[in-house]
């Protein structure tokens, strides 16, 4: 796996994606401890508010940047994302209101969803081979990974000598640095897609998304992973701390242990892939969390709960959750043009979240007023409707190559002519002016 990063361009763009995300993570504990300043015992209140915000940048601003993406050079736009990130990281650390941390938690965000999907969408550009694409699928899972267990404990190591209000310098440093190492490679751009208006350019890529059965497969996935994902990033503090009475340090370690279960998945995956087809390694991935949510509650209502029963429960749920979202960029990259690939990430960035924008608060509600076996049980209903969703949507056979013909194109046209005449042909198929549904 290690092998692609002997590819220059694609180093740079890992390590830059590494210290972001490091970045990112030292202020995700900057800002409650900011938010505890400010609000005290109404903190909570204040980060639901800004996570919510957060989601709701995701879900609008993605699509609309991903329409322009295009448009610009992409070195040029990620580098200008990434230092307007830093410069809002840079003011954090001087608010003294509320409505200001939700300003700049909105820039900050709005920002992130213009810089992830374009980011996302430059790396099969880089690495246009499917088997060294697969493999870099896995080292991004690994690093998100690494970033939700190695930043926290930085955090921690740092506060000990430094107040938090400095965390946030470490974010500008991550994203300066990854601006710098963004801007030391030569970055593909694709030309720009045919001239559209602004909605079309806008929803182009939900279009595109949307009308093919594979990726509506996907979307129904991505509900499952965030039903299953909701209940561990949500409610483990409460099962840790609330049902069980352990101290933070085994918080740290239980969420680790649905971390490390994503990176074993992750290191696993690229051979995989390799043999088995996508779909069936991500409904297995799905069906692997879904069961283990249903297992967990069965287990507390007869025996109750322990602590090794919910650090080996994250540990499968971890691994089940990675094999579904790792090769979701090969869905992603399958099913686009070039020049279109921005928006359909734009896309999948948009709508996955809008998945996690109906789980978040729907995991910390039904633990509040039913418990943990009725919210693992709930939220596994929602998993097993997106797998279900998923089998009846993405069809077991997916060839590349699809037969379909064009009746409403003259003979002479180009497009006929390059596949074999007006007659019946089959190419890879993907959503565009020349196939604007999907072949029956």
């Amino acid at each position: 796996m290690l092998a692609i990063l002997a590819d220059r361009t694609y180093r740079h763009l890992f390590l830059a994606q590494v210290v972001a995300l490091l970045g990112t993570g030292l202020t995700t504990v900057a800002l409650g401890l900011l938010a505890f300043d400010l609000a005290g015992d109404r903190a909570g209140l204040v980060l639901g508010t800004a996570f919510t915000i957060k989601m709701v940048a995701y879900v609008g601003i993605a699509p609309i940047a991903g329409a322009f993406a295009d448009r610009v050079p992409r070195r040029a736009m990620l580098v200008a994302l990434d230092l307007l990130r830093a410069g809002v990281a840079l003011a954090l650390p001087f608010v003294t209101e509320i409505w200001q941390v939700y300003v700049l938690i909105f820039l900050l965000q709005s920002a992130s969803a213009a810089f992830t999907p374009t980011f996302q969408a430059t790396i099969p550009d880089v690495l246009p081979e499917e088997d060294r694409y697969t493999r870099a699928l896995s080292l991004s899972r690994l690093a998100y990974d690494l970033e939700n267990i190695v930043s926290p404990v930085l955090a921690g190591l740092l506060l000990s000598v430094i107040s938090y209000n400095a965390l946030f310098l470490g974010t500008v440093v991550g994203f300066v640095a990854s601006a710098a190492l963004v801007a030391s490679v030569l970055l593909p751009t694709p030309g720009p897609s045919e001239p559209r208006g602004i909605y079309d350019r806008s929803t182009r890529g939900i279009r595109i998304y949307l009308a093919t059965p594979r990726l509506r497969g996907l979307l129904a996935l991505n509900l499952a992973a965030a039903a299953g994902g909701a209940m561990v990033l949500v409610n483990t503090v409460v099962l840790v701390r609330g049902e069980l009475g352990l101290p933070e340090s085994a918080l740290a370690w239980t969420m680790g242990a649905f971390g490390a279960g994503s990176m074993l998945a992750a290191l696993g995956l690229p051979k995989l892939l390799d043999r088995v087809p996508d779909r069936a390694v991500m409904l297995a991935g799905a069906t692997a969390l879904t069961a283990t949510l249903v297992l967990l509650a069965a287990v507390i209502l007869a025996f109750g709960l322990s602590w090794s029963l919910l650090l080996t429960a994250w540990l499968v749920a971890g691994m089940g959750y990675s094999a579904v979202l790792t090769p979701s960029g090969r869905l992603l990259r399958r099913s686009a043009h070039p020049e279109d690939r921005p928006a359909i990430f734009a896309a999948q960035f948009a709508l996955s979240h809008a998945c996690w924008l109906v789980t978040y608060p729907l995991a910390g509600l039904l633990m509040t007023l039913t418990g943990a076996p009725t919210a693992l049980l709930v939220l596994a209903v929602l998993a097993s409707v997106g797998i279900l969703v998923a089998t009846r949507m993405w069809p077991v056979d997916d060839p590349q190559a699809l037969s379909h013909s064009h009746e409403d194109l003259p003979a002479g046209h180009p497009h006929l002519a390059e596949h074999g005449g007006p007659h019946r042909h089959a190419h890879a198929v993907v959503i565009d002016r020349l196939h604007p549904e999907w072949p029956a």
